[in-house]
């Protein structure tokens, strides 16, 4: 949209020669053919600021810049990406997430782990917060204290940039993490605000008084209602309230000061320009704050989402941004923008609902809440793309809504009762092994911690020495990985999950870490374990193999390219979860059981899908696929991803 202020300003840019640039460069068409947006949403944020334009013209610098320093290889990778937008929808990429420290000690140690990674067929790394942090109130990285230093514990900056290199060699991708809505109270910016310099101060939510905290408190929930009660802090050396929604070492920022964001796209440029490819933007519901909501989901919040996407645009176009909001299903959706086609915000999400939704159906052995849950999700834009998990570093919520626990034929709060005690083992037939995290009596609402494994029942059933309640537990595990890896989207390991990894009780040991449960599924990879992979018979090697197998089918199954070409089925069972792929040449019938009893599936279903009932094959086992008495038996937590184009894969030993 045409704005004649906007455009006097854009002269006045172009017209200034103190950059080095080239005018052919594409920066100046980028930057020419995003300026009206720029100037829009910078203006809907802080037109009534004094200084506004001048403010814009500060940002617009830290672009000239941060391109300026750009390396020549990277501005290489930014055109080829450019050609071709959809590089992250590939049926080529699959994630692995970890913690360096406890994946190979420090950086200087992953580089000889790269191997390990192609041996499972991993194609994109993320790397764990690893900026510096202080050593005890660190919150696992996410309080940042220098966010342009890697913490001393991992390496160094150049080490760093060796792992990025390494792994662009080996033709893998690279994903960190920006934590934009906190800093750590020891953070220079939080350093200088508590000796009372008045501008840092206006970096954070600070107050003299306690009313408008108060105020604010009316409204806004509590993230760590056991261990950090409430959104505000003291700070006796600054005589202030500080906003501190997660814990009181992590001061909130403030970004309805101009120079907080403009700090922050520079931070962000700064490390693209380390080679990263994806930024994981950490906890982004929450980067604004407003007098009587939530202070989460804000449209503000979306605003700012979509400057940082103009900025990266502009600069490094080659580079991704990923939403980490774990929120309603119905808001989850909003982080990928205003648009039909591509983002003009965040270009990946977590699946958080889809995430729980699974657990939900491991813990009632049915699949009637996560159908109504997916069937109730909004379509994402095209050209975006999820990100599918079945665990990571952080807890489960029980995100999905009372409307889906209703639509069941549940009742909500019984049902999540339910979830809650089957998954912490409390349920006398449960065979998970999780714990307890969060839990808040005023509403009765917690979270879960625990490792997929555990939680699976691969604990319990080797504590009960039940080969039975073995094998049981890891065909769960293996089913969990195959919807995530077959649905659209990206799939993301956690790391130690390829490896059947048991809850890690250690870290009730360690007094920085036992009021955290979340550490019992953050475990130190034991290498020497690690080898059990290599030997049949072993859960290591079970897991393993089977997940290495289904990562080298995905990469040479075209239709699982994120297209928006997922459609979950009705199979008429309850216990049977099903979806399709559906492609050009090619399409997929995924079939998942997710009950302990052998389930029938009629040859005349399968038909109704437009699968041909003669020319059928099963990508996984590579085998052609017939019908006994006009049906197929699925085994118990088995599943089928149905082919109507000869896989050509080596039959599953």
């Amino acid at each position: 949209m045409y704005d004649p202020r906007a455009h006097i300003l854009l002269k006045k840019i172009l017209s200034d020669t103190s950059y080095s640039i080239d005018r052919e460069d594409d920066f100046w068409l980028r930057l020419v053919a995003n300026f009206h947006d720029l100037y829009y949403r910078f203006e809907k944020l802080y037109g009534g600021v004094p200084g506004f334009e001048e403010s814009l013209q500060d940002l617009i610098r830290v672009l000239l810049r941060k391109y300026e320093a750009r390396p020549a290889e990277l501005k290489s990778r930014d055109r080829d990406r450019e050609e071709h937008p959809g590089w992250f929808l590939s049926e080529n990429i699959t994630g692995m997430m970890l913690y360096v420290d406890r994946f190979s000690d420090d950086l200087a140690g992953f580089v000889p782990k790269i191997p390990y990674l192609q041996e499972l067929g991993i194609s994109l790394v993320h790397l764990m917060p690893l900026l510096q942090s202080p050593r005890d109130k660190n919150d696992g990285g996410y309080a940042v204290s220098d966010y342009r230093k890697i913490d001393s514990r991992y390496g160094t900056n150049e080490d760093l940039l060796k792992v990025v290199a390494h792994l662009h060699q080996h033709n893998m991708l690279v994903m960190t993490d920006l934590v934009i809505n906190h800093t750590s109270s020891e953070h220079l910016w939080a350093q200088q605000a508590r000796k009372g310099d008045r501008q840092y101060q206006g970096y954070y939510y600070t107050f003299k008084e306690r009313t408008v905290p108060d105020l604010f408190e009316r409204s806004m929930p509590e993230i760590f209602p056991t261990s950090s009660p409430g959104n505000f802090t003291f700070s006796k050396e600054m005589n202030r309230w500080v906003m501190t929604v997660f814990h009181d070492y992590q001061w909130d920022l403030n970004y309805t000061n101009p120079t907080v964001l403009i700090e922050m796209v520079d931070v962000l440029l700064s490390q693209a320009n380390w080679g990263i490819d994806i930024f994981r933007l950490d906890a982004v519901a929450f980067i604004w704050k407003q007098l009587d909501t939530l202070s989460q989901n804000l449209p503000q919040a979306h605003c700012i989402l979509q400057l940082y996407k103009l900025c990266v645009q502009v600069v490094a176009p080659g580079v991704a941004l990923l939403a980490e909001a774990i929120v309603a299903p119905g808001e989850i959706v909003k982080y990928f923008g205003n648009t039909t086609t591509c983002s003009n915000e965040c270009d990946m999400a977590y699946n958080a609902t889809m995430m729980a939704l699974l657990w939900d159906s491991v813990a009632t052995h049915n699949t009637k809440v996560l159908h109504a849950g997916l069937r109730a999700m909004a379509v994402k834009p095209k050209g975006t793309t999820w990100i599918n998990y079945a665990r990571c570093h952080d807890d489960i919520g029980l995100g999905y809504t009372d409307q889906d626990i209703h639509t069941a034929g549940y009742t909500p709060y019984d049902h999540r009762k339910f979830i809650l005690d089957f998954l912490t083992g409390r349920f006398k037939d449960s065979f998970a092994k999780g714990l307890t995290f969060m839990f808040n009596p005023k509403n009765g609402d917690a979270r879960i911690s625990g490792s997929l494994a555990s939680l699976a029942g691969l604990e319990y059933a080797l504590e009960e020495k039940d080969e039975q309640q073995v094998e049981f537990a890891i065909r769960r595990i293996i089913l969990l990985h195959a919807i995530m890896l077959s649905y659209g989207g990206i799939p993301m390991l956690y790391y130690g999950d390829e490896l059947a990894t048991l809850n890690d009780y250690t870290f009730f040991k360690e007094e920085e870490r036992q009021d955290d449960n979340r550490w019992v599924h953050r475990p130190k990879i034991d290498w020497g374990r690690a080898e059990q992979r290599k030997k049949r018979g072993t859960p290591e090697h079970a897991v393993f193999s089977a997940l290495k197998r289904m990562i080298k089918i995905r990469s040479n199954t075209e239709e699982w390219a994120d297209q928006n070409n997922t459609q979950v089925i009705e199979t008429g069972n309850e216990y049977l979860f099903a979806f399709t792929r559906l492609g050009t040449n090619a399409s997929t019938l995924m079939i998942a059981n997710f009950k302990d009893k052998t389930q029938i599936i009629s040859a005349n279903w399968v038909a109704d899908q437009n699968f041909p009932l003669d020319h059928l094959w099963d990508k996984y086992s590579g085998r052609k696929v017939t019908f006994k008495g006009g049906n197929l038996h699925l085994s118990p937590y088995k599943f089928l991803w149905l082919t109507n184009k000869n896989p050509k894969l080596p039959v599953n030993s």
